[in-house]
């Protein structure tokens, strides 16, 4: 467990937590033995250099580390107090409440429409979609950027409003959680600024988790951040206070770039 005097104010009541979490990729250890709470309408930053396991424990927050081979799970994942790996919880369910938007902007090869609209019809909706695609590309600050171009490929679109329409798309299934990988790192600063805007103002109504690499945007965006290195949780607390007084000497040597 992380020692509490890291983070003398704690957390809120979690929406996701993982106790005593390890993943490992056939014999290699990618997760070890962490512990971590995420608090609702926050954005949670996971940070730490290449290879320390932060992807690997983002993915486990709903359960997309089974799509590869060889990957076993320990300790618990929990969704409201809900372990999300007992016997008979359904992984699609787990998706549509926890969704994901991947580092590089990944639409359908469809139009924006059906991008948005897909998941949704698939799934059983049964109000209007027409609606409903509008709504979510509003609230992916979208909608006045492609309204004309609802039947246009999704691919047409630029690297940033592709990012964008990946947020839709997760936002169409009404999520609770929206867990982001590096979301910014393919986009240039201008794209990436408005996918930070738009975190702003997507964690009134969502719990965000977000890996990043980069410093700079993590002390911006995120309330609360986990630093890790190795596959360990080195230090949790607000980000203000990891930012401006880190307990851990590690976390002060990767903030300020001694190492990564």
């Amino acid at each position: 467990m992380v020692d509490s005097t890291q983070n003398p104010v704690a957390p809120p009541v979690p929406v996701l937590e993982c106790r005593n979490l390890s993943i490992h990729y056939g014999q290699v250890v990618a997760v070890n033995d962490v512990s971590l709470v995420v608090p609702e309408h926050k954005i949670t930053a996971i940070i730490g250099p290449s290879g320390c396991g932060k992807s690997t424990l983002l993915r486990a927050f709903n359960r997309m580390n089974e799509f590869i081979l060889h990957t076993t799970t320990q300790g618990e994942v929990l969704y409201r107090g809900e372990d999300l790996y007992a016997n008979g919880i359904e992984p699609a369910e787990v998706r549509r409440r926890i969704g994901m938007v991947f580092q590089k902007p990944n639409p359908f090869p469809k139009s924006v429409y059906k991008n948005v609209s897909w998941g949704p019809a698939t799934n059983g909706f049964t109000g209007s979609l027409d609606e409903l695609v509008e709504t979510s590309l509003r609230k992916a600050a979208l909608w006045e950027e492609v309204k004309d171009k609802l039947h246009n490929s999704g691919l047409a679109l630029s690297g940033g409003q592709q990012q964008r329409l990946c947020i839709a798309r997760a936002i169409a299934l009404e999520p609770e959680v929206i867990l982001m990988d590096e979301p910014c790192s393919a986009l240039d600063p201008a794209s990436t600024a408005r996918i930070e805007d738009l975190l702003f103002e997507l964690k009134a109504r969502y719990t965000i988790v977000i890996v990043t690499h980069n410093m700079q945007q993590a002390a911006r965006v995120s309330n609360w951040t986990a630093f890790m290195s190795h596959g360990h949780l080195v230090e949790f607390g607000s980000t203000e206070n990891m930012f401006t007084r880190p307990q851990k000497r590690e976390t002060e040597d990767y903030i300020t770039g001694k190492f990564g």
